[in-house]
């Protein structure tokens, strides 16, 4: 490892110091599981399920749409990842070459609010899980409702909360013994729900699947836009992953286990989840005639007390998978970014917990207002133009090179501009997030939502190049 400040190693030895050659351990499965329980979240099920409902597009355009939002958030994601990989830094570390030393504070706290929003919204769901789990075994249903959750909603949510704590607690390499563990056994319960769906369906599940979201007026026009709007919706819902990807992929073994991983992860998991969520998602609108988008709710009215304890114990894990690989460890590491010489892993981890336990209780009486599909494209547009600064510098401004001694040289040197503040980044940043965030929210510019994350990430980096060339 090259010789980094004093000041710095002292700072925050787990969440912002480079990886030493022991600790970069992390093989092609390793990688392909990030994205096994990245993908395979009951949020990431309910939006998929939102998605096709939403758009009202044909089965077959929904499920290309979504094979296609996997493979271009792959190549995006070799992008962003590689100087991870290659200097075993994280991204608060390498945002300071395009944004400065304390420029860099600015993303890594919008990735960190972004990050910390998730993480309560993916306990919500994971605790849906649990409560699924408690009715199976205890029979209680129905109370009353506070901020719509009930007494044993509430319990689960708190129950779920505590336990993501204990695993940050252990460290990373409980976090990845987790996620090793939990990915797998996702499919097999929600293959499971499949069958008894096609057994209630008198196996009508696979010529529904095909027609039951699609609009009878529907045109060749609005199929297309389905398809990217769909599109442009699942890349901004992996926006966070996308930028700050170096978080994990510098725990990569080499380059080759990082694109193996990536190939082998997003590819596979979005072709077999989304399959899967279609399937579901139809045989419920043909069995109880309506559209479920979430999966716990189906297993709930499938009466079958055994595939409800196993679903509830298995949405549980893969839930509480993604939320730690997802958000947690972004969170954490933003945060820790802010004051290193005094806030340090598990510090920031309770930081984090803290406010997830208000955004989570929070979910469904403010957040869930605007939507899934709005809430998730406007996460993405506000970080867009973050991706297109960061690849711009590394690949087209500095050619693959960075002086990682200097990334944590806090007082000046080749990434201080000055002021610790790099002027063309912000500008870029500016313009790029406040049209981009638009394109969700201003009407007019309504049929152009679907690239929100697109504009902003080109339209940063396209402002920077200019501004530094």
């Amino acid at each position: 490892m090259d010789t980094i400040a004093h000041t710095e190693m002292i700072a925050d030895e787990d969440a912002l110091r480079p990886v030493t050659a022991e600790e970069k351990s992390w093989g092609w499965f390793a990688i392909f599981n990030v994205w096994a329980n990245d993908i395979q979240s009951l949020f990431g099920y309910s939006l998929v399920a939102s998605l096709f409902i939403s758009y009202g597009v044909s089965g077959w355009t929904a499920f290309a749409a979504l094979i296609t939002a996997g493979l271009m958030v792959m190549f995006l994601v070799n992008l962003s990842g590689a100087a991870g990989e290659k200097y075993g830094i994280p991204y608060p570390v390498f945002a300071r070459a395009s944004m400065g030393t304390q420029g860099a504070k600015l993303p890594a706290v919008l990735r960190a609010v972004v990050a910390v929003f998730w993480y309560g919204v993916q306990v919500y769901f994971a605790s849906t899980a649990l409560a699924l789990l408690i009715r199976s075994l205890t029979g209680i249903t129905g109370g009353a409702e506070m901020l719509g959750l009930t007494a044993v909603d509430w319990l689960s949510f708190v129950l779920v909360w505590g336990f993501h704590i204990v695993i940050f607690w252990r460290g990373m390499g409980w976090v990845e013994g987790f996620l090793n563990i939990a990915g797998p056994f996702v499919y097999a319960v929600m293959i499971g729900l499949v069958v008894v769906l096609w057994i209630k369906s008198d196996g009508q599940l696979l010529s529904q699947a095909q027609t039951i979201f699609a609009n009878p007026e529907g045109t060749w026009g609005t199929e297309f836009a389905g398809f990217v709007a769909i599109i442009g919706t699942m890349v901004a819902y992996f926006a966070a992953v996308m930028i700050n990807f170096s978080d994990f992929s510098r725990y990569a073994k080499d380059k080759r286990a990082m694109v193996k991983g990536n190939l082998a992860g997003l590819p596979f998991n979005m072709i077999l989840f989304s399959a899967l969520a279609l399937l579901t998602t139809a045989g419920a609108a043909v069995v109880y005639g309506e559209a479920i988008i979430n999966p716990t709710e189906i297993v709930g009215r499938t009466d079958s007390v055994i595939l409800g304890i196993i679903a509830a114990v298995t949405f549980f894990a893969a839930t509480v998978g993604i939320n730690l690989v997802a958000n947690f460890i972004p969170a954490v590491n933003g945060i820790a970014n802010l004051a290193p010489e005094t806030i340090g892993f598990r510090k920031a981890g309770l930081i984090t917990s803290g406010f997830a336990l208000v955004i989570g209780g929070l979910w469904t009486a403010v957040i869930s207002e605007i939507g899934i599909s709005g809430f998730v494209n406007t996460l993405g547009a506000t970080l867009a133009p973050l991706y297109g600064i960061l690849v711009v510098d590394y690949y087209l401004i500095r050619r693959q090179k960075l002086n990682r001694d200097e990334l944590y040289n806090m007082s000046g040197g080749a990434y201080h501009y000055g002021n610790g503040w790099h002027d063309n980044a912000l500008v870029a940043f500016g313009i790029g997030a406040v049209f981009s965030v638009a394109t969700v929210w201003v009407p007019a510019l309504g049929a152009l939502t679907g690239y929100a994350w697109i504009i902003g990430a080109a339209l940063g980096g396209a402002i920077y190049w200019w501004r530094c060339k």
